[in-house]
């Protein structure tokens, strides 16, 4: 059984890519906007020339915003950075996106949550009796 058939060459290059951008962000970008940022996903096109990068962030949405922005203006330089770091014959072109899943099912749990106290703070007074049928 070989491995490395079980693990397409897209996702270990995803993989590879993920890391080494986790890294660089940590260390080599030193932008105070984009410090909050965290890499969720990197997802490699099958001709692996484009790689779309899932980042979120715990602030607002205008500063995830602002964050993908430098990230975007910043695809160059990492993109060179990786090219050092990485034995590929081509480094994927980086296009940052924000990854806003985490947000919404946040945003579900509480409304949820919320729809919960509701409901135990007014408590149905007529509760539908089961038990009783139509011909009765």
């Amino acid at each position: 059984m070989n491995s490395k058939r079980d693990y397409p060459r897209k996702l270990r290059v995803g993989a590879q890519l993920h890391a080494e951008l986790a890294m660089l962000l940590r260390g080599q970008l030193a932008d105070p906007r984009i410090g909050g940022v965290t890499l969720t996903a990197v997802d490699v096109s099958p001709d692996l020339r484009n790689a779309r990068v899932l980042v979120s962030s715990l602030d607002d949405d205008q500063t995830l915003a602002d964050a993908v922005k430098v990230l975007n203006h910043a695809a160059g330089r990492l993109r060179t950075e990786l090219s050092r770091r990485l034995s590929l014959r081509r480094i994927p072109e980086l296009r940052f996106a924000a990854d806003v899943a985490l947000r919404q099912a946040d945003r579900v749990s509480a409304l949820l949550q919320q729809a919960l106290r509701e409901d135990a703070d007014h408590p149905q007074a007529d509760a539908v009796d089961d038990t009783k049928t139509v011909d009765e």
